[in-house]
């Protein structure tokens, strides 16, 4: 199954104030729903992978299509993904299924 990206390209970059993050369109988040890890230019991608694991009360869905958002943005910015899965990411299981425990 192919996981629907639907991160775009922003003109904003570097770091935003709460009130100009609050204003960014849901395309340019990982998670546009929650609308978390903005990711507007190379250092926010990264930002996206590292924090990815510390995000909660997401579903298996809504982090498929945060790690689809997250390579679409890391390659439009030049930011190298060796992952292949988002459960590669990170210390902690992202979710509570059985397989993790």
């Amino acid at each position: 199954m192919t996981t629907k990206t639907t991160w775009k390209p922003h003109t904003e970059h570097g770091e935003l104030s709460t009130s100009e993050r609050r204003e960014l369109p849901d395309s340019v988040y990982a998670f546009p729903k929650q609308k978390k890890e903005p990711m507007t230019d190379a250092s926010h991608v990264r930002n996206a992978l590292a924090r990815f694991d510390q995000v909660s009360g997401v579903s298996d869905t809504e982090r498929d299509e945060a790690f689809s958002n997250i390579k679409a943005a890391a390659k439009h910015y030049g930011v190298d993904v060796k992952e292949q899965h988002w459960r590669e990411l990170g210390k902690h299981p992202h979710t509570q299924n059985a397989a993790h425990k």
